[in-house]
């Protein structure tokens, strides 16, 4: 029977003191008792529970030391286990997961492994070692849990990068917490007391701790930055390493993997498809592109300059695509906008992403330029040179315009407040609810839990109006962004009640333009279909598969005009985002350069570019070097930017 370590002889404040030689990896450090302190006494007298307790805990290390080893055996497989049953809300697909393709679990259970005794040897402690995993790995699966509840998307390591945002992303997401939650984190909590209470510890030398250290972050460099060591490791415990082009592809490798393992698989893609400068890049390669016959001519169609609106409607999107939802859909919801069609014309395009990232589809309509150029990046907006860029509103500059860009929403969300001054608008105009600014001038309303369509086609107007010169504008609208819980219906009803509004906002704001006397082009196109809700989503419902995914990469849009505007130009065929602000330049018979004819002349003989909707398509080297030039290189493309030469 284990002797009672309350009889014994009172220990140090460091614990049972024992010669080095015959110290094991886990027990108590063996230091000289310190030193009195001045009011040593009085704090010993304050505190005497709380010093017993610790003296209890030092000889736990040694009392129960086998048990202790135990704990931190078993520590990377309890934690494992849990962020997996976390974000899985339960524990049966986690036990599927285990039965069906173990390798997968061991693969996790390693890397777990090798992270806990990272945070050993430099903690030396087991409880603070444990606290730390158990805090990642809970963290990790519980964002998990309520981006997938939000908007039917997994979490990538890449998405860490809107931590900064947390305050406007908290808005956008479904965050319930239930008693599922709080249990799996009560069980996680006991572990950690009892690790706490146990006080495991070890004691390795300096040499074992960094040559331990180095030998625990050598596999994660290599996971991550090496395809001749991660293809054999994720062959050999089958992890699923298929491209996962566009989200649909994303899900299906998730189901394959599940959190863990895909967490660190999609790390080594993302790597691998990182920004790097295309091969052969120089000023020669670039006039080779670009050795084109411009077509000249070109004076506004005789000097009158129409206003250019580009309205980027946020999750603006034509369900009526699928047969499956005729019952649903009532001819109302979209009447106005037909009829808005009829007046114009329309057809549709293919935007570079699905139900997140509007800034994939800004970068295209702002640049001219495609996300698979730089290798689509979720955030294309962080890969551009810190300079300024050859956006589009550049060249209306030039022509005379006056150029402005809208969004109702924060500025610093996604970094536009620093990166777009660069991009030629003459204004930014945002309206920041959490700061309490806003840059608007009109009486802003809102429709649900964002800024009403009304507000921003009334800031348009207003523009307009006051603007002595032909006027570019480009708005990201927010009034029909996630969530879709607030209303009478359930979550797609919802949000067909908000596309009714937008297209009922629609009809006055372009009724308001018909007695402008100013001749102004309209563009109107959603930023990607709806983020939906999880499983129980309307896109499981009608069947969304890797294979049929493609409707959801093409968006019907509107070109609309108050004048006569001549729409021959515009192509019958799908076209990519990036290409309709050269369809709109033809509209309004817009001056061109080499390089606005060069991709003028693209759009004929690669009208789609698009990874997420045809990772088919091979790369198209021309538009790959083109974008890279323009948004990170040397810009030796014709531009209406010139560089500095005094720039380092």
């Amino acid at each position: 029977m284990a002797e009672n370590p309350l009889n014994r002889p009172e220990p140090s404040e460091s614990g049972n003191q024992e010669t080095e030689g015959a110290k094991s990896d886990i027990m108590p450090d063996v230091t000289e008792k310190p030193k009195a302190e001045p009011n040593a006494d009085n704090k010993k007298k304050r505190f005497p529970k709380l010093r017993r307790f610790n003296r209890h805990r030092n000889w736990n290390t040694k009392r129960y030391s086998t048990l202790n080893t135990f704990l931190l055996i078993i520590f990377p497989l309890f934690i494992c286990s849990m962020a997996e049953i976390n974000q899985a809300k339960e524990a049966l697909p986690f036990l599927k997961l285990l039965v069906n393709r173990p390798s997968v679990v061991f693969f996790d259970y390693i890397i777990a492994g090798l992270i806990f005794i990272l945070l050993l040897l430099i903690f030396k402690i087991g409880w603070i070692a444990s606290a730390v995993q158990s805090f990642i790995y809970m963290a990790l699966s519980t964002v998990e849990l309520f981006k997938y509840n939000t908007n039917g998307n997994h979490l990538i390591l890449s998405d860490m990068k809107l931590a900064k945002s947390v305050k406007s992303l908290t808005s956008f997401a479904y965050i319930k917490i239930t008693w599922r939650l709080i249990l799996a984190y009560i069980v996680v909590i006991a572990f950690v007391l009892l690790v706490f209470y146990l006080n495991p510890k070890i004691h390795p030398s300096p040499v074992k701790r960094i040559v331990g250290s180095v030998c625990c972050i050598a596999p994660f460099i290599a996971l991550v930055i090496f395809p001749s060591f991660y293809q054999p490791v994720y062959s050999f415990f089958g992890v699923d390493t298929t491209d996962a082009s566009n989200d649909i592809l994303l899900k299906e490798k998730f189901k394959q993997n599940s959190f863990l393992a895909f967490l660190v698989e999609t790390a080594s893609e993302s790597y691998a498809n990182r920004l790097v400068e295309p091969e052969n890049y120089s000023q020669e390669s670039i006039d080779e592109i670009m050795q084109v016959d411009v077509e000249g001519g070109h004076d506004f169609n005789g000097g009158e300059k129409p206003n250019v609106i580009v309205v980027m409607s946020e999750s603006y999107a034509d369900f009526r695509v699928f047969d499956q939802l005729d019952d649903r859909i009532d001819d109302s919801i979209y009447s106005l906008f037909d009829k808005a069609c009829e007046e114009g014309h329309s057809g549709t395009i293919i935007t570079p992403t699905y139900a997140s990232w509007t800034v994939r589809s800004e970068f295209e309509l702002i640049l001219g330029l495609p996300v698979r150029g730089i290798n689509d990046p979720n955030m294309p907006q962080r890969e551009l040179a810190d300079r300024v860029q050859p956006a589009l509103a550049q060249y209306y500059n030039t022509w005379g315009y006056n150029t402005a860009y809208i969004h109702p929403f924060q500025g610093t969300f996604y970094g536009r407040l620093n990166k777009y001054p660069n991009f030629g608008f003459d204004k930014l105009m945002f309206h920041d609810d959490y700061e309490g600014t806003s840059d608007f001038d009109v009486d802003v309303d809102y429709y649900g839990t964002y800024v009403d369509d009304m507000t921003v086609f009334n800031q348009i107007t207003k523009l307009i109006n006051d603007s002595d010169e032909p006027l570019y504008v480009h708005t990201t609208t927010m009034q029909n962004h996630q969530p879709y819980d607030q209303g009478d219906q359930d979550e797609f009803g919802n949000y067909l009640t908000w596309i009714k509004h937008t297209n009922e906002d629609l009809e006055v704001f372009l009724d308001d333009l018909e007695k402008i006397d100013e001749p102004t082009l309209v563009f109107f196109v959603g930023d990607h279909f709806p983020s939906l809700r999880g499983e129980t989503s309307v896109y499981n419902q009608v069947g969304i598969t890797s294979e049929n995914c493609d409707v959801l990469y093409q968006q019907k849009y509107l070109l609309w005009s108050n004048y006569d505007a001549d729409f021959s130009t515009v192509p019958d065929q799908q076209v990519s985002f990036f290409y309709m602000p050269y369809v709109l330049l033809n509209i309004i018979d817009a001056p061109r350069d080499e390089f606005i004819q060069t991709m003028m002349n693209k759009m004929q003989t690669e009208p789609v570019y698009s990874t997420s909707y045809d990772n088919s398509t091979p790369r198209d080297p021309d538009l790959d070097m083109l974008t890279y030039d323009r948004v990170v290189g040397e810009l030796y493309s014709t531009s209406p930017v010139k560089p500095d030469p005094s720039d380092d």
